[in-house]
């Protein structure tokens, strides 16, 4: 949206220079349209492809079930999260996981953030604030840190422990081993299992 917003904002003015029930300005507005459309279909590509990605190399998709509505209320990041179509990407991390038979759980937003994923501890911080710190000595950025507590709520929620790997969703590797060996030792283990 806003690689498209100038060139959007001059076919706007274009329309208004025109004389109100002539040709050229429905021509003026066909060219607006058509650009509105192009990032519409943008928009929409660009999350059909990210949820497809995501749930075709994951068993277990846990996402924070945000409210979208209220998350526009804040005018200074109203433009982003609506180009960004949130709403529009949990629809389809939805539908791909449906239709690739993986987990999709949606998991309380609450303290995501805040919460330290290392002791359980709630630190607050501000929006700018990027870094989480807590008194046990994690260090971690703050959206990593969001992420593991996702995970870690949605491990809970489908009724594994938190921080276990049980079920399977991590592979170990090794220290020293190229990816070729990687992939070759998990071939084997893998026809290993199935005799």
């Amino acid at each position: 949206m806003r690689k498209a917003e100038q060139s959007i904002k001059k076919s706007q003015k274009q329309i208004y220079k025109k004389v109100k029930g002539s040709s050229g300005r429905r021509k003026a507005r066909k060219v607006y349209s058509r650009k509105h459309l192009k990032v519409s279909r943008q928009r929409i590509e660009h999350a059909k492809r990210i949820a497809r990605n995501v749930c075709k190399s994951n068993d277990l998709v846990a996402y924070e079930d945000l409210s979208v509505r209220n998350l526009v209320k804040n005018h200074c990041l109203a433009k982003s999260i609506s180009d960004a179509s949130w709403y529009l990407f949990r629809k389809w991390i939805e539908y791909f996981a449906a239709k690739f038979d993986k987990l999709a759980i949606p998991v309380a937003p609450h303290y995501t953030s805040q919460k330290c994923s290392n002791c359980g501890v709630i630190v607050k911080k501000s929006l700018s604030t990027r870094t989480h710190v807590c008194n046990c000595g994690c260090e971690l950025h703050r959206d990593t840190n969001a992420a593991i507590n996702i995970l870690n709520l949605g491990k809970q929620t489908r009724g594994g422990h938190p921080q276990s790997n049980a079920n399977g969703l991590e592979t170990s590797i090794l220290l020293g081993e190229t990816l070729v060996e990687q992939v070759s030792r998990l071939k084997l283990e893998s026809q290993c299992l199935q005799t």
